[in-house]
């Protein structure tokens, strides 16, 4: 089942009239702009907003495979997690990894838009449902906004203790499969209550109180360093053993629950999701 959310309500007319415009439109208010970081380049990035929209396709990554699919299948916008232009490009040359991405889009008339960390923090984002899918109840945000329900990470508890070897099976199961499958730092069996989660890189929350109250943190892209120095406070102080997972595996969860979003917006315009694996990693030799 998909996880519980707020449905957007503002639904606009569309059809063979919806256009690309309407659609950047219907975006920003299920995730605005405004909750983005300073550093986050989500919105429109390829395309003619007046330009008709009658199929979307969600997908994490915006890379030759997935443009490649929303291509073949006669997509009109291709929207997308990551977006493609976050760092400084001077070139968009076709030798390149995005300049390909992009020409192949603009060849084909389908547009691109990224809901980044503005789709992070929202009730229905990324982290809320992760920690929706593992069950957690009174779910509320670790690095909270403003209003108090959006924010970075999600935070509450498993309505019964099990151990962190469960939780990790417990996210192996829900997860889509990936090369690296879950890593764990903690005791296989210790018993765990409060769980805190964010999606995508979350060694920046690896401090904050919310996520030293949790019993383990699941996040994705754990460094050497701050993982180390976390595990050896918590051995010192407490802290929470810690679970990382495939960064794309984690966020494609988010997918469908935005798709439903957008399909309600938008009833006469398909929307489906990439079922395309977009993790880097094609295999790992365990020791």
């Amino acid at each position: 089942m998909p996880p519980r959310h707020r449905p957007y309500t503002g639904r606009v007319h569309s059809g063979p009239t919806t256009t690309l415009a309407d659609v950047d439109r219907v975006a920003r208010g299920l995730w605005p702009l405004s909750g983005a970081e300073a550093w986050d380049a989500p919105g429109l990035l390829v395309g003619d907003p007046a330009a008709r929209v009658s199929r979307i396709r969600l997908a994490v990554d915006a890379v030759l495979e997935t443009a490649d699919e929303a291509v073949a299948a006669g997509d009109d916008l291709l929207l997308v997690h990551h977006p493609l232009l976050l760092r400084g490009v001077t070139a968009v040359a076709e030798d390149r990894g995005k300049g390909a991405v992009i020409a192949r889009l603009i060849r084909s008339g389908c547009g691109l838009i990224a809901a980044h960390t503005n789709a992070d923090v929202v009730g229905s984002g990324t982290s809320a449902v992760l920690a929706e899918r593992l069950g957690l109840q009174g779910i509320e945000p670790i690095a909270a906004g403003a209003d108090g329900g959006t924010g970075l990470g999600r935070v509450g508890d498993l309505p019964a203790s099990i151990s962190l070897g469960d939780l990790a099976r417990r996210l192996a199961e829900l997860l889509p499969a990936t090369a690296t499958g879950i890593r764990g730092s903690g005791e296989w069996d210790a018993p765990i209550r409060r769980v805190a989660v964010c999606a995508g890189a979350g060694d920046s929350l690896l401090a904050h109180p919310a996520v030293l109250g949790a019993d383990a943190y699941v996040t994705r892209d754990l460094r050497h360093h701050p993982a180390s120095e976390a595990r050896e406070n918590a051995r010192l102080g407490g802290g929470p053993a810690l679970l990382d997972t495939s960064h794309w595996a984690s966020e494609w969860l988010w997918l469908e629950v935005a798709a439903a979003e957008l399909r309600a917006a938008l009833p006469d315009v398909a929307v489906t999701v990439s079922d395309l694996r977009t993790d880097p990693w094609d295999f790992a030799v365990t020791q």
